[in-house]
């Protein structure tokens, strides 16, 4: 019986960690909570104000905005200056009608770089 109560303990404390270490990998990375436009929303142009809201604060300085064009044309885009430090936003000028893809990477404050595409379109 001695012997048994430090296996069950070993135990009992890997059964904590596997439960608890997705929890805590999944808050590490930076998540879009809500976009303008919104996925997959259809917008007017020419002019399109962008904005990629997250769910913890991000690096600016070593985050961008990229859009790609219906014609696979890749442009970076300006990030406005931002309070709010969950926020990327920037504005694409001159956009015509079309399908565009606009790609976000950050950097969250604790390390972890996130990626991913917002679709939409202009009218």
């Amino acid at each position: 019986m001695p012997r048994l109560v430090p296996f069950i303990l070993r135990c009992l404390l890997l059964v904590i960690f596997f439960t608890i270490s997705p929890i805590a990998i999944a808050q590490a990375h930076a998540i879009v909570t809500s976009s303008t436009p919104a996925l997959n929303a259809e917008v007017a142009g020419p002019d399109v104000n962008l904005e990629v809201h997250f769910n913890s604060r991000i690096d600016h300085a070593r985050s961008r905005l990229t859009l790609i064009a219906p014609d696979s044309g890749e442009k970076q885009i300006p990030l406005s200056a931002e309070k709010n430090p969950e926020i990327l936003s920037g504005t694409a000028q001159g956009l015509t009608a079309g399908a565009y893809r606009l790609r976000w990477q950050v950097l969250s404050v604790d390390g972890h770089i996130t990626r991913g595409d917002i679709l939409f379109s202009v009218k």
